[in-house]
Parts: structure tokens; sequence; C-alpha cells
């Protein structure tokens, strides 16, 4: 047996595997300059879409912002998806996969509370109410990491090995009432299948919760699901002094309440996955002495696990109906007719490859295995597409109080921006150490 040829493929390799990882340490170390550089820009860009919200499905100038920035790169930009959407392509000077990158583009119906020279005075409607409007859920930096993110890309286009897809979405809020938007247009509008199709998908959200300087992550669920609820419990109309000649759907209604308050603690198997029912409102009657035909209710019930999602929304159902019957009246049950979202849900092997990357770039120190939210994100429907992985970025500054960095939806709501940087890089690093190891092998 000769075994000089493969001991020559053997050393062949291992130079080759060397090279790559010089090549690939290079990349880095090029891309962790290049963010540094990029920085005055982010923030300027920060300020100016803070300074300028517009509520979801309606991000009209936002939307040609942020394309005029990206087609300056030169970048090929398609605008109008999803209403206001943008998908941004680059393809690299190397072959490779292709990787997605999403950022959230719309404001919430919030006055913002915060003394900025650059705050927020835009004023709109919503829901037939004149309200502020603010960046209070950290939108405007989601956009401008991105857009930074973009820039870094274009500067390293010819050394890319593979292609950058940036997808900047409306409405992820939630659309208006009769609308499609969000995530779910998008991918509905192919996103995710029109060509270059991504392998993956990476996406960040800035919070309060954490300090500067710090990534939170989890495989598996990170976020729950939501879907609304909407009951309509049917009663007969009587004077308060006779209810007997009635069917009180007050006292209906109350004892639907209280028996939903069982459905996590009697039917779901809480050591399997968390559930939540929340009754959020109420209408009924007009009178104090008139007992109504009907009562209306409007709710939401989060899950942190696809299948017991489920089963708690059966639960939720059955629970409403039959207890309506038991004492005369009628229940329909509307759950997900105005929103649902998925779980938003880390692929467990892409989350696991992409820790050494986490690490790296924040520090081993600063990487937190993070609790599941119980809040949504719509990030989850292009986690039921492709594989994903989200994170959370810190930017609560170092040793500051929980009351002078209000969390998320908050009109005091404000952030560290020294902890932008952090999720530029991770944006950046996440991104090309998926193309070159994609690439190494």
């Amino acid at each position: 047996m000769n075994v000089l040829p493969k001991l020559s493929c053997l050393a062949i390799g291992l130079a080759l595997s060397t090279a790559a990882s010089a090549a690939d340490a290079k990349l880095a170390k090029t891309a962790d300059a290049l963010v540094d550089g990029v920085m005055a820009e982010v923030i300027t860009a920060r300020r100016y879409l803070h300074e300028h919200p517009e509520l979801s499905n309606r991000e009209v100038d936002t939307s040609a912002y942020v394309a005029a920035k990206l087609q300056a790169l030169g970048y090929a930009v398609q605008t109008g998806v999803a209403r206001y959407g943008i998908v941004a392509v680059l393809k690299g000077g190397k072959p490779g996969p292709v990787v997605a990158l999403r950022a959230d583009m719309d404001g919430l119906p919030v006055a913002e509370e915060v003394a900025l020279p650059f705050a927020s005075k835009v004023k709109s409607t919503y829901d037939g109410k004149d309200v502020g409007v603010m960046h209070a859920c950290g939108h405007d930096t989601h956009m401008a990491m991105l857009l930074g993110a973009a820039e870094v890309f274009a500067k390293m286009k010819a050394s890319l090995p593979g292609t950058v897809k940036l997808i900047f979405q409306p409405a992820e809020e939630g659309r208006p009432a009769g609308e499609e938007g969000g995530a779910e247009l998008m991918v509905k509008e192919g996103v995710l299948t029109q060509a270059p199709v991504p392998e993956v998908i990476f996406g960040l959200h800035v919070l309060t919760q954490y300090e500067t300087g710090k990534l939170a992550f989890r495989a598996g669920g990170l976020m729950a699901s939501t879907d609304n609820l909407n009951i309509t419990v049917k009663g007969k109309q009587t004077h308060g002094a006779i209810p007997w000649n009635g069917i009180d759907p007050i006292v209906v209604s109350a004892q639907i309440i209280n028996a939903l308050q069982t459905v996590v603690s009697r039917q779901i198997d809480i050591t399997q996955g968390a559930a939540i029912v929340t009754i959020g409102k109420i209408d009924g009657g007009v009178r104090n002495n008139i007992i109504p035909d009907e009562v209306r209710m409007k709710g939401t019930l989060r899950s942190l696990d696809p299948k017991w999602r489920l089963v708690l929304n059966d639960a939720v159902r059955r629970t409403i109906v039959k207890t309506a019957e038991a004492s005369g009246a009628t229940a329909t049950v509307g759950i997900g007719d105005e929103y649902s979202y998925p779980v938003t849900y880390n692929d467990p092997a892409l989350t696991e490859r992409m820790r050494p990357t986490l690490a790296r770039i924040a520090g081993a120190g600063n990487i937190i295995e993070t609790t599941p939210q119980t809040v949504a994100e719509d990030f989850s429907f292009y986690q039921q597409k492709i594989p994903g992985l989200f994170v959370f970025v810190g930017v609560k500054k170092p040793g500051a109080s929980g009351d002078e960095y209000a969390p998320n939806h908050s009109p005091r709501f404000k952030v560290d921006e020294a902890g932008l940087p952090l999720g530029v890089r991770t944006l950046v690093g996440l991104t090309l150490d998926y193309l070159t190891d994609k690439g190494s092998k």
C-alpha cells in the first residue's frame, strides 16, 4: 500500500484548513475595524429615525429614508414589499450561502416623555384617536444597526463569501384592523422563497432589561406565541329588578373569567411549557338597572411551546362555550382572528453553532442564557420557514436603575447608545461566521 499520496493529501488538507482559518480571522478583524468606522453614521441614523417615527403599515417616509441609504451603498433594493417593507441584496465577491438579517420599522402610539434633543413630537391617529407616536420599542435602533451592518458588508463586498439579504419589515407591532402586514405578509409575498433564497435568518432586539455590553439568548422557545381572544356572551335582556325573566350575560361573563383561570392551573401540563390567559377588556350594559343582551370581552393567549399552544387554545374555547351553556347563555369565541404570532423559536442546532460567535463578540462573561419572555415577536414567522436565531442586546447603562431605564413600550423608554456597537457587531459577526463556516466545509 502506497501511503505517500495519503500523507500528501492530509498535509495539503491541513494547510488549506490553516489558511482558511487565517483568512477567516483576517476577515473578522477587518469587519471589526469597519464597525468602528460606521458608528457615527449609525448614531445619526438612529436619532433621525427616532425623531420621525411612523405607525404600523404607515412607514412611508421611514421606508424612503432606509431605501435611499441602501441604494447609496450599492445594494439591489426592492421597495413596496408588504406595503412599505424593503428587501436589499448584496452579492459578495466570493461564492457562498445566503444569510438574511431583519430589522423592524414601525413606532407605537405612545407620546414620548423623555427629554432628548431628538425626542419625537409626531402626532397621528390610531384607532380613531389622536395620539403621539414614538419609537418606544427600539425599532429606530434596529434599523440603524442594520444600516451600519449593511455599510460594513458593502465595504467588504470583494471578500464577502456569500450573499446578504436585508429585510426591513413594517408593522411588527401589529397591523391595523382590516389590514394585512408585518412578517406574516412579507413571508406571504415571498421574501424567503424568492431568489436569492436564504438558508438562515438572524435578528436582534434591544432591551433595557439587560445592561449595555450584554447579549441574551436561549435555544428553543425564546418568546411566546400570542393569539388575540374575542368573546361574545349572549343572554336575554331584562330589568335589573326581575333577573329571573332573563339570562344575565354579565354574571355569565364573570363565571367565564373565573373558569379561564383554571385552564392553565388544571388543564395545561405546566412542566412542559408555560401558558397565560388574560382578559383585558369587558364591555356590556348601558345602565345600572338593566341587564343587557350581551357582553363582549377581549384578551390574549400566550404559550412558549407550539404543541401546548394548540392545547391551550382548544381548552379556552371549550371552557368558554360550556360555561355559558351551563347558565343558558351562548358564547362565540374568536381566537387569532385579529392577530396570531407563533412561538419565537431559536433553532437549537443553529443556536449552538453560533454560540462561539456571540461569546467572541461580547466576551464569554457577557452572554446570558436567558429565561423565556412571555411577550411576542413576529420574527417567529420567518423561523417557521427557515432556521433562525434571535438575540437580545442590552441597552441599560451599567449601574443605572430600572426607573431610569423604563421597559419597552413605556413613554419613558430610552436606550444607552453605547450599546449599539455591540448590536452592529452581532449582526456582522453572525453573518460572517456563518458564511465562512459554510464556505470552509
